[in-house]
């Protein structure tokens, strides 16, 4: 019983030692480093070296091999803090929101608003709160009350379209320069509007026909948007380059609900198509589904011409006119004409 005894009193006193190990290794002091990040392409103008260092906390920029500061007072423009809520950030955030073109001043401005607890105001208060109000939209002048309207408009218009915020702040950057230069004057506010959301629509190659902007604008026609754009590009000396076909090929196939391998098939034959220059001086809608027309048939997917000349915009005779040339120019009637008899 005595080695027993002794036995597990040594088990116990190893296991003590172990748990004074554990605790000992976690004690250790754990030294923070500052936040210092390497430089590149940029070269001490001292020594030669390019290896540099920036101090986030101190805001230079200093060479590690003669340690001259090149650098000094530089912004961070960097996020601040980490956010994990919504509420976490608006009590953390000092910067207020970022810059935005499509906001009529830019995102600086503040505004008196009419607040939900007035009734705990005085009499007298309650006054003043409303006359800085009124007086607040008074003093604004027309070219910021009309700035106001077409970014409003603007915003509008875009979520009726789908548009990404790339093209939605080009678009602003577009009527506020045509604004400058007094282009709007004599023409409505919004065909203005749409044709910089035209033009920025074929700067960022974003397939957007002029009837459906005319949808998301009741009231315009194709021709008056069509006309509007024309003259601000003239004016604005704005190049944009013609559209391509393929960019209106994955949008159709998506909306016809066709597989991926037949958007890919078209994808070819508009490719060989450009290269034998059958696409130069064609309408890139009709030519786009012509192509996923043929696609279509060649990977067995039934699809009529009714269905994609709906989708497209285009007439029937346009796909047919189309259709006939591609086949006829890359040589596809043959495989046509076997795959017909297989069926």
């Amino acid at each position: 019983m005595a080695r027993k005894i002794k036995k597990s009193s040594s088990k116990k006193s190893s296991k003590t030692k172990k748990k004074t190990v554990k605790k000992k290794t976690s004690k250790k002091k754990i030294q923070i480093e500052p936040e210092i990040i390497r430089v590149n392409n940029m070269v001490c103008p001292f020594c030669g070296s390019t290896d540099l260092i920036w101090d986030r906390k101190r805001g230079e920029v200093i060479c590690k091999r003669c340690g001259a500061v090149i650098e000094e007072n530089m912004i961070d423009y960097q996020q601040e803090w980490r956010e994990f809520s919504e509420s976490s950030g608006e009590s953390r955030r000092r910067t207020g929101s970022p810059l935005s073109e499509a906001k009529y001043d830019f995102g600086t401005s503040t505004k008196v608003g009419h607040a939900a607890d007035l009734s705990k105001l005085s009499a007298s208060q309650r006054r003043k709160a409303t006359r800085m109000e009124t007086w607040q939209k008074r003093i604004s002048t027309a070219s910021e009350r009309n700035m106001k309207a077409a970014m409003g408009e603007l915003k509008r218009a875009a979520s009726a379209l789908h548009l990404p915020n790339i093209v939605i702040n080009e678009a602003a950057d577009i009527y506020r320069k045509a604004a400058a230069k007094e282009l709007v004057r004599g023409r409505s506010m919004p065909s203005v509007v749409a044709g910089a959301i035209y033009a920025a629509c074929r700067r960022n190659s974003i397939p957007r026909t002029l009837d459906e902007i005319a949808e998301a604008f009741p009231g315009l026609t194709k021709k008056d948007i069509g006309k509007t754009y024309r003259f601000i590009c003239r004016e604005l000396n704005i190049k944009i380059l013609p559209t391509s076909p393929l960019d209106y090929i994955h949008r159709f196939g998506s909306e016809l609900g066709v597989s991926q391998k037949t958007i890919t098939k078209a994808v070819e034959i508009m490719k060989d198509a450009e290269r034998k220059e059958i696409t130069s001086g064609k309408g890139p809608m009709g030519i786009a589904a012509a192509a996923l027309y043929i696609a279509a048939l060649l990977e067995g997917e039934k699809k009529t011409q009714r269905e994609v000349a709906e989708v497209a915009g285009v007439t029937e005779v346009t796909i047919r006119n189309r259709y006939k040339e591609l086949i006829e120019k890359l040589k596809l009637g043959d495989k046509l004409k076997k795959l017909k008899e297989m069926e």
